[in-house]
């Protein structure tokens, strides 16, 4: 089953030839991390903005704990706090459920834009696991950005050999927003510890 929604669904501007990061996930809760990977794709893959896609819940996860879709996007405005940011509650608007859904969507309604998807080394490891993943790295450029304990594992999962052959030099980065997918880059940077299951353990 597709998006249900066929209607007009408010995005953040997005010109032709706008270069936009993608990052998806539940921000249950946002985190510096989840704001210092952003920082670091505007800068090195030389991006116009980055969307946090504020997922209504993640098929892979308990939703047990998962807080309310409007309380987590305003704690990720808040946290954000930088204009090249953009939080976005489309998921729940268009009724996509996996990520490959929401990036066909996007890439339909955003001609001429050059999207790119942000992922955790860690969610690199998972990828496997993830709805289509194949048909996701064939639909859009990915930067995966490193993080403690998952540099090698990443690379030696599933999903890791799957892109290794498309693997673009760091030094490249820049050119990655134009590159015909299947491609990826590995950005290694100050590695961020934090994660949104060690912030909700620590609250309870």
């Amino acid at each position: 089953m597709g998006p249900r929604s066929s209607g007009y669904v408010r995005l953040p501007p997005h010109p032709r030839g706008l270069r936009v990061g993608l990052f998806g996930g539940s921000f249950n809760p946002p985190h510096e991390g989840h704001r210092a990977a952003s920082l670091l794709a505007l800068r090195r893959l030389r991006l116009d903005c980055v969307w946090w896609l504020v997922s209504p819940g993640n098929p892979l996860k308990d939703k047990a704990d998962l807080a309310p879709l409007a309380i987590r996007m305003r704690a990720a405005r808040k946290l954000a706090s930088h204009p090249l940011i953009k939080v976005s509650g489309i998921e729940e608007a268009i009724g996509t459920t996996y990520s490959f859904e929401t990036i066909a969507w996007l890439k339909q309604r955003c001609p001429g834009v050059h999207f790119v998807w942000i992922m955790g080394a860690d969610n690199l490891a998972g990828l496997h696991r993830w709805k289509r993943w194949r048909d996701l790295v064939s639909l859009v450029p990915i930067a995966v950005i490193d993080r403690p304990g998952s540099t090698l594992k990443s690379m030696f999962s599933r999903g890791g050999r799957a892109l290794a052959p498309y693997r673009l030099s760091e030094s490249a980065a820049a050119t990655l927003a134009n590159a015909r997918p299947p491609a990826f880059v590995f950005l290694h940077g100050p590695r961020s510890s934090l994660s949104s299951t060690a912030l909700r353990a620590r609250r309870s």
